[in-house]
């Protein structure tokens, strides 16, 4: 199949900078380059999410993300045509989504825990990121993220850790982690990988003239 795109999947647990990672890219990158989208965006309503043996919903499971939409959206982005996504809210009742237009560009930024585990996703990257950092750096990124932007106690963040988020980190993401092309070590901060990521990213856009990358 003829491809005018790099899509390049991020992969990694909750809290290891996944999100972080892409905008940093998509910043750092001339404008226009790269496109992002989030597997967050594929969530399934919260009355078709399964629920754990205590009654709790388990966000954490790949049948609760509609995996086959989003690569029937990778692929129209790379033939050619836009797409449009609902907004992924986290169920925050109070905050109207935003409809989501994401145009064909020469990078295709693809962040999400499931992006590897699911195979017809996973077989469309062309480079392959898994994004590695302690349980207890993710579990402290994650404790302050869902106080602020999801409105989550600390006593649902650490239920949901324990019975939700490891198990899924493990069964769902560390069996993935040897098919990536780059491991990206970000414990305390990921600056020289997104240099580097840049550089390649550029190149294998077909850019080959120089271009002013200061102040990007």
């Amino acid at each position: 199949m003829h491809r005018g795109a790099y899509l390049v999947g991020v992969a990694g647990g909750s809290g290891s900078g996944k999100t972080t990672l892409v905008r940093a890219l998509q910043k750092a990158l001339p404008e226009g380059l790269a496109c992002l989208i989030s597997q967050d965006d594929y969530y399934l309503p919260i009355e078709s999410q399964k629920l754990d043996r205590n009654g709790k919903v388990n966000f954490d499971l790949p049948e609760g993300v509609d995996m086959d939409a989003l690569a029937r959206d990778l692929r129209s982005l790379v033939a050619g045509d836009p797409i449009f996504r609902k907004e992924y809210t986290f169920n925050q009742t109070d905050k109207e989504p935003k409809l989501i237009e994401l145009r064909p560009s020469p990078v295709i930024l693809v962040e999400g825990l499931f992006v590897l585990h699911h195979e017809p996703v996973r077989e469309l990257f062309d480079l392959r990121i898994f994004i590695d950092a302690s349980e207890g750096a993710q579990l402290e990124r994650r404790l302050k993220r869902d106080a602020q932007e999801r409105g989550y106690g600390a006593e649902d963040v650490l239920y949901q850790w324990e019975h939700h988020v490891l198990p899924a980190y493990r069964n769902y993401l560390l069996p993935y982690r040897h098919l990536c092309d780059l491991h990206v070590v970000n414990e305390s901060g990921h600056a020289r990988a997104v240099t580097v990521l840049r550089d390649h990213l550029i190149q294998s856009a077909g850019i080959v003239e120089p271009i002013d990358l200061q102040g990007l």
